[in-house]
């Protein structure tokens, strides 16, 4: 026979996650300097020392967020290529698709406009970011560009610069959204540019 938790016991589980969702409201509002834990322990629901049983620091704060925000959907997207038995030229275009539909979140982009604002005056946010995000994604990419290439699919060149070639023109859509508006004529349809990257790509980089 199964137990079923209390209610106050699955409420307790599931604390951690509601703060860094408010947490993440409040980052994109107010920024990492401006942001008051506070602020996130009230729209939590939950008192702030509450918060610091689960959060330490702002900073271990923002470390949830970033995985909330993009590593677990990092975890599915290595898992996914791992398991993918296709070329990497099949590949590149579901991987931009599936990007550009986290990244069309409303609040993503907020969230790496902040760390581009203010990582100079919190070096700790860009290293957060870097860990969490970017390391991870640019070195999916990598490794499946050295695969690709080992295989003679891609051209002779840095795999790693590859990799930020086919994740820059993404990142520059994005912080278009954030800059001018998603409503703008100045922000790209994401699914669109991911489209047609891919094939920039594929008549770029691959062997013929």
């Amino acid at each position: 026979m199964n137990e079923t938790k209390p209610k106050w016991s699955r409420r307790k589980d599931a604390r951690p996650a509601e703060i860094v969702d408010a947490a993440m409201d409040v980052f994109v509002e107010h920024g990492f300097a401006g942001t008051k834990l506070t602020e996130v322990a009230k729209r939590a629901g939950v008192a702030k020392g509450t918060l610091y049983l689960y959060f330490e620091t702002k900073e271990d704060l923002f470390r949830a967020t970033a995985r909330q925000a993009l590593s677990a959907n990092l975890q599915a997207v290595e898992q996914a290529s791992a398991a993918f038995d296709g070329s990497v030229a099949e590949l590149v275009p579901v991987l931009l698709k599936r990007a550009a539909g986290r990244l069309g979140d409303g609040r993503i982009p907020g969230i790496v406009r902040m760390v581009l604002a203010e990582s100079r005056a919190f070096p700790d946010l860009a290293r957060i970011w870097h860990d969490e995000v970017v390391a991870r994604m640019l070195g999916l990419l990598t490794g499946l560009i050295a695969a690709a290439q080992a295989k003679g699919e891609i051209r002779a060149g840095d795999p790693k610069l590859y990799a930020m070639s086919i994740v820059a023109p993404m990142i520059m859509g994005l912080l278009f959204h954030e800059v001018f508006g998603s409503e703008s004529d100045q922000a790209p349809d994401l699914d669109a540019l991911a489209a047609q990257h891919s094939q920039a790509i594929l008549n770029g980089i691959f062997m013929d």
